[in-house]
C-alpha cells in the first residue's frame, strides 16, 4: 500500500465499537451522572471575538457499529446533538480521518442544526498528493462533505517534518496564496496549522506570522508533554515552549492529545491514581488531564476524540464549568506524576492509528497498548529471580494471545519499515525496533517454558 492509499484508509479499525451510555461509570468507578446544561466555559477568540467552547469535539475516533467497519451515523448524530445541547460548538475533522469518512459523517450530523450554532474545523491533509490540482480538489471536497459554505477554522495539517516538506505542500504549489485569498473572501474565517515535529520548523513557520497572519495554531499539550516531550523523543518539542511562543504573539492555541490517546489514564502509576482519587474522589482521573489542558488562558479549545457517550459526559463535567487547576495542582501533575511516568519507560503510543494499516497485518498500537499495561502494572516478566516470574510469564503470553491474534503479533514483523517511511507517527516512535524488542521478549519467555 502506498502513502496515498494509507492516508485514504487512515482511521480506526474494527476494534472501535459502540458502548451504550446507560449505567456506565467513569475511570474512577463513580457513576458519571448528567452534566448540567448552560454551564459550558467559553473562551473568546481575540482575532474575531468567536465564542468557543473550551471543550472541542475531535471527530477522529467516531463510533462504529458492533462487529462492523461501518460508522454508526445514528450514534454520531446522537452524540453531536448531546454535545451541542451542552454547549460544545467546536468540531474538528480532516479529509483523512476515519478512512476518509469523518468529514462526511460530521457534515451529516452538523447539517441538521443551524449553521450559526457550530464552528467547524478541517484541514488540508495533502500528504499523499501535494500538487495544486490534488490540494484544490481536497479543499473543495471538504465543503461538499461538510455541507457548508464557509469553514470556520482551516488548518495546514501536521507540519513539522521539514521546511522542504512545508514548502512542497503549501508554498511551491501556490496553496498558501490561494488560502489567503479564500480567507479574504470569507470562505475561510480563520487560518492556522497543526504541529508535530521539529522546533526549527515550528520557529520558522511561526515567524511567517507577518506574512500569513496565523489566526490560531494547534499543538499537543498535556502534563507529560509540558516538560518531557523532547526527552521522550528528540524530534518533539516541549509543550511549554510551544505555548509560550504562541502567547508572545497573542495567537490562540487549540489543544490536541490532552490525554495522550488515553495514556494519562491507562499508564498512570498506581500511587498517582490513589493521590488523585484522594484529592477529589468524585472526579475521574481523565478530568485532571482535561483541566490541566484547559487551564492556560491562551487555550481556545481542547479537542477530545469521544467515541463513547460516557467519555463525552465525563468531559462535559470537566468543562461545565471548568475549574482551573491551582499552581500546586499543575506542579503535581507536570512534575511529580510526569517524572514517575518517564521513569517507567513505556512506549509513547497514543493509539492514534496513524501507523495503520500495516501491510503485513501487524496490530501495532494494540501490541504497544498491551505491553504498556503490563509495564505500568509492574507485572512484565523480566527478572527470572522474581518469585512471581513463572506466573507472570505464563499470564503475559496468554493475555497477549487473547488481546492480539497470533498472525498480528510482533514476531510477524519483517522490518519492512513501511510504518517509518510513511512518516505519520506523531510521537516518532521507532516502530520496527520496538516491535522487535517485544518479539524478543516473547521468544525468551517461550523458551523459559
Amino acid at each position: 500500500m502506498d502513502r496515498r492509499d494509507f492516508l485514504k484508509y487512515m482511521g480506526l479499525g474494527s476494534a472501535a465499537a459502540i458502548a451504550a451510555c446507560a449505567g456506565k461509570k467513569s475511570d474512577n468507578g463513580n457513576d458519571i451522572g448528567e452534566p448540567p446544561v448552560g454551564q459550558m466555559t467559553y473562551r473568546t477568540n481575540p482575532k474575531n471575538n468567536d465564542k468557543v467552547s473550551v471543550l472541542g469535539y475531535g471527530m477522529m475516533r467516531l463510533p462504529q457499529l458492533p462487529d462492523s467497519e461501518e460508522f454508526d451515523q445514528d450514534m454520531i448524530n446522537q452524540q453531536t446533538d448531546y454535545a451541542l445541547e451542552h454547549g460544545v460548538n467546536y468540531f474538528d475533522t480532516s479529509p483523512v480521518y476515519c478512512r476518509g469518512l469523518s468529514e462526511r459523517c460530521t457534515g451529516i450530523a452538523l447539517s441538521r442544526h443551524k449553521r450559526k450554532e457550530y464552528l467547524v474545523a478541517t484541514k488540508l491533509s495533502n500528504f499523499g498528493d501535494a500538487s495544486r490540482e490534488g490540494s484544490m480538489q481536497m479543499y473543495q471536497n471538504s465543503f461538499k462533505e461538510l455541507q457548508v459554505e464557509y469553514i470556520d477554522y482551516y488548518l495546514l495539517h501536521a507540519i513539522g517534518g521539514s521546511m522542504e516538506e512545508f514548502n512542497k505542500r503549501y508554498v511551491d504549489n501556490g496553496m498558501m496564496d490561494f488560502l489567503m485569498q479564500e480567507r479574504e473572501a470569507g470562505r475561510i474565517r480563520n487560518l492556522g496549522f497543526s504541529f508535530h515535529g521539529q522546533k526549527e520548523v515550528f520557529d520558522e513557520v511561526l515567524a511567517m506570522t507577518d506574512q500569513y497572519h496565523w489566526d490560531f495554531v494547534q499543538i499537543e499539550l498535556n502534563y507529560l508533554d509540558w516538560n518531557y516531550a523532547n526527552e521522550i523523543n528528540s524530534f518533539n518539542v516541549d509543550a511549554s515552549y510551544l505555548y509560550a511562543e504562541l502567547e508572545k504573539r497573542h495567537i490562540p492555541a487549540v489543544i490536541m492529545e490532552p490525554l495522550l490517546g488515553g495514556r494519562l489514564v491507562k499508564d498512570l502509576p498506581q500511587y498517582a491514581i490513589n493521590e488523585l482519587k484522594q484529592r477529589d474522589p468524585q472526579k475521574s482521573i481523565a478530568s485532571w488531564a482535561f483541566r490541566y489542558a484547559g487551564t492556560p488562558e491562551g487555550v481556545l479549545t481542547v479537542l477530545s476524540g469521544m467515541t463513547f457517550m460516557e467519555h463525552l459526559k465525563d468531559n462535559l463535567l470537566s468543562y461545565c464549568p471548568l475549574e482551573p487547576l491551582t499552581e500546586e495542582e499543575q506542579r503535581f501533575l507536570d512534575t511529580e506524576i510526569a517524572q514517575q511516568m518517564m521513569e517507567m519507560g513505556t512506549i509513547p503510543c497514543n493509539n492514534c492509528q496513524y501507523c495503520m494499516p500495516c501491510p503485513y497485518g501487524i496490530d501495532i498500537p494494540g501490541i504497544f497498548v498491551h505491553y504498556n499495561k503490563w509495564l505500568v502494572e509492574k507485572t512484565l516478566p523480566k527478572d527470572k529471580g522474581d518469585e512471581n516470574y513463572r506466573k507472570n510469564r505464563r499470564n503475559y503470553l496468554i493475555s497477549l494471545d487473547r488481546a492480539i491474534p497470533k498472525d498480528r503479533q510482533p514476531d510477524h514483523c519483517i522490518m519492512c519499515n513501511h510504518c517509518i517511511e510513511v512518516k505519520t507517527c506523531p510521537q516518532k516512535i521507532r516502530i520496527p525496533q520496538e516491535l522487535k524488542k517485544i518479539a524478543d521478549l516473547m521468544e525468551q519467555l517461550k523458551r523459559d517454558e
